[in-house]
């Protein structure tokens, strides 16, 4: 059985000094996608992960405290991919896949909306283009889990108040389609296979104690080829690990 987590730690630095690292001794997960990790590599203490017998990749913005994702794992990969070869969303670091046989793991942060029409304009060009890169890509790597933070709740049940935040980047109607669209294609959300019901989220405002209240939104996902469905043990979400404003998710594979 393979344990995958996903987390937007929202800077890893602060996510260390909050702990992260004894957490993750303690549950052990066979593979860690990060996401808005925020640090150049050379930023980082990079012994903590080797004494936690962790091989690590790090793929790092240009600009300086700002996107980037790294995937830990206790087994080597037999090759990683940094980026997706689109330039301006490489130069932000948004997508790092590690290679394991015929199975490749992916640590995916897709942009934001929230600032803007200019920024809300470049996830919807992502989000088309991002389709096309998957749809490339798994004609030679059919067997892929995307593990990230899409920034996108997809249905009402995935968020605290649907009414109020129905014109809110994250939860716009053709934001929505595009994840129907990309279920569609031959993917699955590994959490909704397991569990119905409302009230469960990944993310949650700093302002007004939203976590507290758990008036949240779920935003991060482990996305599964459809040719893996089998293989999907069990998935949860951890809400109350807390070194940032998004907490784990995690799946169990059986490979």
């Amino acid at each position: 059985m393979t344990t995958i987590i996903s987390y937007n730690i929202n800077g890893i630095r602060a996510g260390i000094k909050k702990g992260l690292m004894d957490w993750l001794n303690f549950v052990k997960p066979d593979i860690i996608c990060l996401q808005e990790t925020k640090a150049m590599k050379e930023q980082l203490d990079l012994t903590i992960f080797d004494k936690a017998n962790y091989n690590h990749y790090w793929y790092s913005a240009e600009k300086k405290g700002y996107s980037g994702v790294a995937i830990l794992s206790k087994v080597k990969p037999d090759h990683v991919e940094y980026g997706c070869g689109i330039e301006k969303y490489d130069r932000e670091a948004r997508v790092l896949r590690a290679d394991y046989g015929d199975i490749s793991v992916m640590s995916v942060y897709m942009p934001s909306g929230s600032s803007g029409d200019a920024r809300q304009y470049f996830k919807m060009q992502w989000l088309e283009d991002f389709q096309e890169y998957i749809d490339e890509l798994r004609i030679t790597r059919p067997n892929i889990i995307i593990s990230g933070d899409f920034n996108i709740c997809h249905k009402a049940i995935d968020i605290h108040n649907p009414i109020s935040n129905a014109n809110s980047s994250g939860f716009l109607p053709e934001e929505r389609a595009w994840v129907d669209k990309f279920i569609s294609s031959g993917m699955v959300d590994s959490f909704r296979a397991f569990n119905q019901e409302p009230h469960h989220y990944s993310w949650w405002s700093y302002r007004q104690q939203a976590r507290l209240k758990n008036l949240g939104w779920r935003i991060d996902y482990h996305m599964v080829s459809q040719s893996l469905n089998k293989k999907i043990k069990g998935a949860a979400i951890f809400p109350d690990v807390n070194h940032s404003d998004h907490c784990p998710i995690f799946i169990d594979m059986d490979f």
